[in-house]
């Protein structure tokens, strides 16, 4: 019996590997993004602590931390709009990961029902000629025996 060898079997292997390959690139830049937002949130919480701290202090000591508060917020700012930035430039090549991922599993996917339709081809295929086989066989079989019993008469 013959075994199923599919042409584009290897065109399958390659799309899975590289659709692995970019789903692991799209989790990378995924967690990237994560720790930029972790990242801001840190900021902007040093932000609202050093306010709240300094709603606390008393009017004397307030002046000065005041000043202090506002070189340091526009610093805190500018850092945050950069990595607000980041992460946008990091969520677009995330979205375009993600379409490219998309289209490596419709392909794949579309290869995998490729390979059934022609695995299920192949079966029949395999069915008719083991039917015809067996077939040749019991023709065969009779054959011999009527050529048997017009010999013995």
């Amino acid at each position: 019996m013959q075994r199923f060898a599919w042409r584009l079997q290897r065109l399958l292997d390659i799309k899975v590997k590289q659709e692995d390959a970019v789903r692991s690139e799209v989790v990378a830049v995924t967690e990237q993004a994560v720790a930029v937002r972790g990242r801001i949130m840190l900021e902007r919480s040093a932000l609202r602590r050093l306010l709240t701290d300094l709603t606390r202090t008393h009017d004397v000591d307030r002046l000065a931390a005041q000043q202090i508060f506002v070189r340091f917020s526009q610093v805190t700012e500018d850092r945050i709009r950069t990595l607000e930035k980041s992460l946008a430039e990091l969520e677009l090549l995330r979205r375009r990961k993600m379409d490219e991922l998309m289209k490596i599993r419709r392909f794949r996917k579309s290869l995998e029902k490729l390979r059934e339709k022609a695995l299920e081809r192949f079966q029949i295929e395999q069915r008719r000629q083991e039917q015809k086989y067996l077939d040749d066989r019991v023709s065969m079989g009779i054959a011999r025996r009527i050529v048997c019993a017009a010999g013995s008469e």
